[in-house]
């Protein structure tokens, strides 16, 4: 948890490439062409290997589709394309039989795969609990011996929204039930002397999906007899940058925790469009290994059990397993509040220098727009940088401009004199650190506490080790508390924002430090998706630990582009909802409807009702578990039809899909969720 190193993992076989063990993190996706149309399934596939795909996956409903997985495979051969096929079966082990014949690799989803999903909540009985463990063994182990006789491995891929009944009965619809509806199958393959597995557990919901994984791998490692690669990806992730901050989210979140041998981003859009996205967030540790070689791959069991032996592996400062938000002091800051039970609220840093006052103030109230309503998505601080005591005069002459005392500045400076003279300016004012500098400590501790500026100390971290911004920061704490200070932030700016920051809260939680934080990021350079993953990843993961009360964020985009992905990456974390929050799947060969331009109409038609969750699902496979998660669903039920759901239950049944928008703004405006846009 405080440092990066990837969890070494059994090499599977996938055709002429591996994943897993000293293999390079694999980028794949899926198919969403019917599988009985060759020409379509091919001329996608062909697409997808030119854009880099190393893995494709292909829906398999039926026997039918399985055996047409023949005439694809022939063709897309015979054109040299020799990527490793895999057949995606959910509920026919007949169709699982015939698949395993004509591909690399098959995925069984233990939530529907001979076993019974009727959404019910009726309980079992232990007798009828393992009578039903025992009829999934029957029908599963004839698979796991064909795929031994003819070298395929097999994915266990559990999905947060399709677990059986039985699985929900006991554990409830949550990463327990999805790890151990995983562990039953592996179980069953163990005992028959197969061992080329992998596992996934997906989720549209970050946080659970992340949870699972680490719950997975902590119970998977301790029981089975090989630690299985992880195929990570976040299941109806949508579409645009929402669906792309939020698939870096979850599966970044797991990269930098070590874990995880192949990705896929899910995506409501061409599955073209998913593949670059997958090469941008697996490339920095795929990188990392280039460089480090072997020496950053090392078995992770033994690395954990000689760290545990010398002592020297502390706790994790949170619950990787559970999320609750970590216990801060509370901050009066510009009219609201930040820190204890607030949300979480956003800065961003103006690009404007203060020497160009007319610029700066502009873009201030591009950034600020406060003829807006409180509730806009829009940056809640302004950073402004002051190098000098000139700045200071143009700082005060900038304020001074009609509308400009309501500005919420939050002015930085590495100048402590400086740093004194804004407390009485500017709503925060923030000291930057710099590591190797001496800190005058003794000023520091003549600040006036009731001063009207809350204060925040950043320490720009470069080189030094991950430890030594959080020993001196909560030194620093220390030193504040014992003065009286209350309103004080604390900061680091880093390019390993996840580890540092951990070492800052267990740090504070070890000396009773309740100081709020701000979650800092900075970058500059890159393109614009790489931000975008960069971001989610190294800020993502900490909210969805219940790390942070602030976001603050500096990455060279257009104002109101940083503002969005600030508020989207708080969305993806489910600790502040700014807009709707669509839950949409990126269609398979199981769609009979125009998803993507389905998901873009209700988009466009709901995306103002702020807070509610709208599922956007191509079948039944998953579509009625995830309602579980949405308070409405829009769900493919055959061909050109829809299916609208309240919750999980369904309440209009084999709509026309030219009705069923219109139908689903009327649900919504009957349960009362329903405000006119402005």
């Amino acid at each position: 948890m405080y440092h990066y190193r990837r969890r070494f993992t059994r090499e599977v076989s996938f055709g002429k490439i591996a994943l897993g063990g000293y293999q390079p993190i694999r980028v794949e996706s899926m198919t969403n062409t019917h599988t009985m149309d060759t020409a379509a399934t091919v001329g996608q596939c062909r697409r997808l290997y030119e854009a880099g795909c190393e893995i494709i996956r292909l829906t398999v409903p039926t026997e039918r589709d399985a055996e047409n997985l023949k005439q694809i495979r022939e063709q897309l051969r015979r054109d040299g394309i020799n990527t490793p096929l895999v057949a995606d079966i959910h509920f026919s082990p007949r169709a699982a039989m015939k698949a395993v014949e004509y591909v690399e690799n098959i995925r069984v989803n233990p939530g529907n795969y001979a076993n019974r999903q009727k959404f019910s909540t009726e309980g079992y009985t232990e007798e009828e609990y393992r009578r039903e463990i025992d009829a999934v063994r029957n029908e599963f182990v004839p698979l796991v011996t064909r795929a031994r006789e003819l070298g395929v491995s097999m994915r266990i891929g559990t999905n947060h929204g399709s677990l059986s009944d039985r699985i929900v009965s006991r554990y409830g619809n949550s990463p327990e039930g999805m790890v151990e509806a995983a562990l039953e199958f592996a179980r069953i393959c163990e005992e028959n002397g197969y061992y080329d597995l992998l596992f996934s557990m997906k989720s549209s919901n970050v946080r659970v999906m992340i949870q699972a994984y680490r719950l997975l791998v902590q119970k998977a490692d301790g029981e089975l007899r090989h630690a299985y690669p992880l195929h990570l990806g976040v299941t109806e992730a949508g579409d645009g940058d929402e669906g792309r901050v939020k698939s870096a989210m979850g599966i970044g979140a797991l990269l930098e925790d070590g874990l995880g041998d192949t990705i896929r981003v899910s995506l409501t859009e061409d599955p073209v469009h998913e593949v670059p996205v997958g090469f941008a967030i697996v490339k920095k540790y795929n990188d990392y290994h280039l460089v480090k070689g072997e020496r950053a791959h090392l078995p992770v069991k033994h690395v954990v059990e000689s760290r545990q032996a010398a002592g020297t592996e502390p706790e994790p400062p949170f619950d990787p397993f559970s999320y609750r938000r970590r216990v801060a002091g509370t901050v009066s800051l510009a009219g609201f509040a930040a820190g204890g039970d607030a949300m979480p609220r956003v800065e961003t840093e103006a690009q404007a220098n203060i020497s160009d006052p007319d610029t700066l103030f502009r873009e201030m109230t591009l950034r600020l727009a406060p003829e807006k309503s409180p509730d806009a998505i829009r940056s809640e601080l302004v950073g402004v940088r002051i190098t000098d005591s000139d700045d200071l005069s143009r700082l005060d002459a900038l304020l001074s401009r009609p509308g400009g005392a309501a500005f919420p500045v939050a002015a930085s400076t590495e100048d402590v004199s400086l740093f004194a003279c804004l407390g009485g300016r500017v709503s925060k004012a923030r000291l930057d650190i710099r590591e190797g500098e001496q800190l005058d400590m003794a000023a520091l501790l003549q600040l006036d506490p009731a001063a009207p500026a809350a204060l925040e100390f950043c320490f720009i971290h470069e080189q030094s080790g991950a430890c030594v911004p959080a020993r001196v920061l909560a030194r620093l704490a220390e030193k504040l508390r014992e003065r009286g200070h209350e309103r004080v932030f604390f900061s680091i700016r880093s390019s390993e924002t996840v580890f540092v920051y951990r070492h800052l809260v267990r740090e504070f939680n070890e000396k009773g430090i309740d100081y709020p934080l701000v979650v800092r990021f900075r970058t500059r350079g890159q393109d614009r998706l790489f931000t975008l993953i960069d971001a989610s990843v190294q800020t993502g993961t900490l909210f969805c630990d219940g790390i942070g009360d602030v976001l603050a964020l500096e990455t060279g985009l257009p104002a109101s582009e940083e503002i969005d992905l600030a508020f989207n990456i708080l969305q993806g974390a489910r600790i502040r909802m700014s807009k709707t929050e669509f839950i949409s799947c990126p269609g398979c060969g199981r769609t009979y409807f125009d998803l993507e331009t389905a998901a873009m109409t209700i988009k466009r038609r709901l995306i103002h009702l702020k807070g509610l969750k709208i599922g956007i699902m191509g079948c039944i496979v998953n579509g009625p578990g995830e309602m579980a998660d949405a308070d409405f669903g829009y769900v493919g039920s055959g061909k050109g039809r829809i299916s609208l759901y309240v919750g999980k239950d369904c309440v209009a049944e084999n709509l026309p899909e030219s009705e069923a928008v219109d139908r689903l703004i009327e649900l919504i405006r009957e349960r009362g969720r329903w405000v006119d846009p402005q």
